[in-house]
């Protein structure tokens, strides 16, 4: 039995007797996992009453749970009950009256048949129901045969015109599922690539971040939206890199390989975006066999493709700071200072990211791996950090309190004075010497330290300030 029952099945059954069907994801999931043997992806349902007017609707919700009209024009209820949320909708008829996401005549009456509400979804696989709590499965425009087929296609030439999002959609399914999109889908991606424009960045995000987390090969649709002239008008920045040849230490152009290292990377949304952008800056640095500090040029162009679809700040921070970064020597010259530094630069907690972007990078290069220096480097790291040694301001053994009293002391400020710049100048003056030398993190060599600097030093007010030798003996 394919058939998995949610907890609110019945209690909906009960309250609209053979008017209320299960649809979308979860019925389709059902039918993937009969037809192929598929996992189960959808643990929550989406709901379609039938035959019913809006407000009698509401009645019978409020019977079972708590009830928000979330989607008035277009008849959505969001119904809470026994610890679940769902959203149940009337059946509806639409008809598109521009590109954007709520560009639609919407009607919502009784006599709207549950065939047309069907209709109004995005591809033929995703137009099936099933009426609870048991009945047969409901497939009018042959959505399970196109599942038995692996085959993803539309109903309507219009489909992307009616919503451009549907573009996107396609192409994670497709990689999700490892499904093909038919060709009169292709072409109908190819005529309507460039209303994807139209379509909101936070929709358009939340598609990509499905793809990135979801399929195990997202490169599938990403190529899908590239070969159909979708990604042009997303990504230019990241189509560049299609055709720009690299040297002998890789198989694959850019675009390849950005796939290639993509597709390696974990499952994990920053991890793969981060492998997806880390050589974006590639096809503008390309000068003979080279890419002069193409990680610096990826960065800002990751910056910029990244807040432009809106995604998290953190998540834009964390993947910049992996492009800029993923060129790090792994050299056995390197010391102890440098590799603390190294961690400083990148971040304690991007360090793990950054070593997994680099195996991700060698496996997308397409060329056999070539030594273990780089899995020995993360070994030198990992013990060092686990000597847990002082990587920051808030590492050191005194703090902003300590070095106000010495500039008060010393005659460098004012009775009173409560901080400002000279005091994080100091401090981070301070944290170089103790990265060199982890001994000296102690509060009176710190002290010994800062007087030191002090003495030698001008008035503290920018850059310059406190400058010495770049390693001074412990004291």
């Amino acid at each position: 039995m394919f058939h998995v029952k949610h907890p609110l099945d019945e209690a909906l059954a009960q309250a609209f007797p053979a008017r209320v069907y299960t649809v979308g994801g979860r019925v389709r999931d059902e039918e993937m996992a009969r037809l192929l043997g598929r996992a189960q992806e959808h643990e929550d349902s989406d709901y379609v009453v039938v035959g019913l007017p809006l407000e009698e609707v509401r009645l019978r919700l409020e019977r079972i749970g708590q009830v928000d009209l979330v989607g008035a024009s277009f008849a959505v209820f969001k119904l809470r009950a026994q610890g679940h949320t769902v959203d149940v909708a009337l059946a509806r008829r639409e008809r598109s009256t521009g590109v954007a996401h709520r560009d639609f005549a919407v009607d919502f009456d009784p006599s709207v048949s549950l065939e047309e509400d069907l209709a109004r979804r995005d591809f033929r696989m995703n137009m099936l129901a099933r009426s609870l709590p048991d009945g047969p499965l409901i497939d009018p425009y042959g959505g399970s045969a196109d599942i038995s087929a692996r085959r993803i296609d539309i109903l309507s030439e219009r489909s992307f015109e009616e919503d451009p999002l549907r573009m996107l959609r396609g192409a994670q399914f497709a990689a999700r599922f490892e499904f093909e999109l038919t060709p009169r889908t292709l072409a109908a991606m190819r005529a309507a690539a460039p209303l994807v424009r139209e379509v909101s960045p936070e929709r358009i995000s939340d598609e990509l971040t499905k793809l990135l987390t979801r399929a195990s090969r997202p490169s599938t649709g990403l190529e899908l939206l590239r070969s159909t002239g979708v990604l042009t008008h997303i990504w230019p920045e990241l189509a560049e890199g299609y055709g720009v040849e690299q040297n002998e230490w890789h198989a694959y152009d850019v675009w390849r390989h950005n796939l290639a290292t993509m597709d390696a990377a974990r499952p994990d949304l920053t991890d793969r975006l981060a492998a997806l952008l880390h050589d974006v800056g590639k096809p503008r640095t390309k000068v003979g066999p080279t890419f002069y500090r193409h990680e610096l040029v990826g960065e800002e162009l990751a910056r910029a493709m990244l807040t432009r679809l809106r995604f998290p700040a953190q998540i834009v921070a964390d993947v910049t700071a992996l492009v800029r970064h993923h060129m790090y020597q792994t050299g056995p010259e390197l010391t102890p200072a440098a590799i603390r530094r190294f961690v400083r630069r990148v971040g304690l907690e991007r360090i793990e990211r950054l070593f997994a972007l680099r195996l991700a990078d060698v496996a997308g290069s397409g060329l056999p791996k070539r030594g273990d220096h780089n899995e020995r480097f993360a070994e030198r790291v990992r013990a060092l950090l686990a000597e847990c040694p002082p990587l920051g301001v808030a590492d050191l053994a005194l703090g902003g309190r300590e070095i106000i009293a010495l500039l008060i002391r010393r005659g460098r400020a004012p009775e009173g004075y409560r901080g400002g710049p000279d005091v994080g100048l100091l401090l981070h003056y301070l944290l170089e010497q103790v990265l060199e030398e982890p001994t000296r993190n102690t509060p009176e060599t710190l002290l010994g330290i800062a007087e030191r600097a002090l003495d030698r030093a001008g008035p503290l007010a920018g850059p310059g300030a406190c400058e010495e030798p770049a390693h001074p003996s412990t004291p």
